[in-house]
């Protein structure tokens, strides 16, 4: 009964302080990760970059603030500092002043797409998984409940749709119906891998996963219903907590099975802890 009653309330200050606490904790433990793994702009200490096709980051490189952070090491640190000091600075103001929220708020936003556009624009990885980082500050530049409220809503529908959508592009190549594709996707992704390291106990078991073709089609196809299952959130919340281990199961496999980085997707996990909480009645 208090579990229920827990789920049946709606969203208050309180819960509004949590989930920024919440944002906060994720994104300091993946800042430490990160740090200690050498991928902060600075330890990478970028040379070249690359350009994606798309009409913002062109836009963006027309400013050639790229190409100076490769000239100016001094830069790379003040954007780090920034980019890793908002989060705090807005819990902060938050707490002691809410009416200033919104202004850091959005100055976190003109951060973290400028140094996301920086970061991804040279070899590092790519901008969709910091697509959590982009959209968040969103949530904090509202006002009222009522517009959080609306605003995390929309966060997990954009997030359910990331996912339901990639096991629905599965379908539409194909690939699902391919018994090959994941000996060919392993092969692929890994390729330098597998010839460097070529003595490397993962390397054996890619290379096992590779010649045992029904194992990685089995491994592919419960990749694929993994992702299809996020369409379920657009018809209730009822399986959100599934979901959400399905969505961590996800991203543990990928990283030991792809040697890909998702983890920066992990603040869309508060859209699900949260997505049964009502929507608040009063103005505030």
């Amino acid at each position: 009964h208090n579990f229920y009653a827990q789920w049946s309330m709606s969203i208050n200050q309180q819960h509004q302080k949590n989930i920024i606490a919440l944002y906060c904790i994720i994104f300091y433990a993946l800042m430490i990760f990160k740090w200690w793994g050498g991928l902060f702009l600075y330890q990478l200490n970028p040379i070249i970059y690359q350009t994606r096709f798309d009409f913002l980051t062109w836009q963006f490189m027309q400013t050639g603030l790229h190409t100076w952070l490769t000239h100016h090491q001094g830069g790379l640190y003040l954007l780090d500092v920034l980019f890793y000091s908002m989060p705090f600075l807005y819990w902060l103001i938050f707490r002691k002043y809410q009416r200033w929220a919104t202004v850091i708020a959005i100055i976190m936003l003109v951060v973290n797409w400028t140094y996301i556009q920086c970061y991804t624009l040279y070899p590092t990885s790519s901008i969709e998984s910091f697509i959590g980082w982009l959209l968040f500050p969103l949530l904090f530049i509202t006002i009222s409940l009522r517009s959080f409220y609306f605003v995390l809503q929309s966060l997990r529908y954009f997030f359910l749709f990331l996912f339901a959508s990639a096991g629905l592009w599965k379908l539409v190549q194909q690939g699902v119906f391919n018994g090959q594709q994941m000996s060919g996707v392993l092969l692929y992704q890994h390729k330098e891998f597998l010839t460097s390291s070529p003595n490397y106990w993962l390397t054996h078991f890619f290379y096992w996963i590779i010649n045992h073709p029904l194992v990685g089609y089995i491994i592919y196809l419960l990749g694929t219903l993994l992702e299809l299952m996020f369409i379920t959130g657009f018809f209730t919340r009822k399986f959100d907590r599934i979901l959400l281990y399905a969505f961590i199961l996800f991203l543990t496999l990928d990283l030991f099975l792809m040697r890909i980085y998702y983890w920066e997707l992990s603040p869309f996990m508060i859209t699900l802890l949260y997505s049964r909480y009502k929507r608040p009645t009063s103005l505030r």
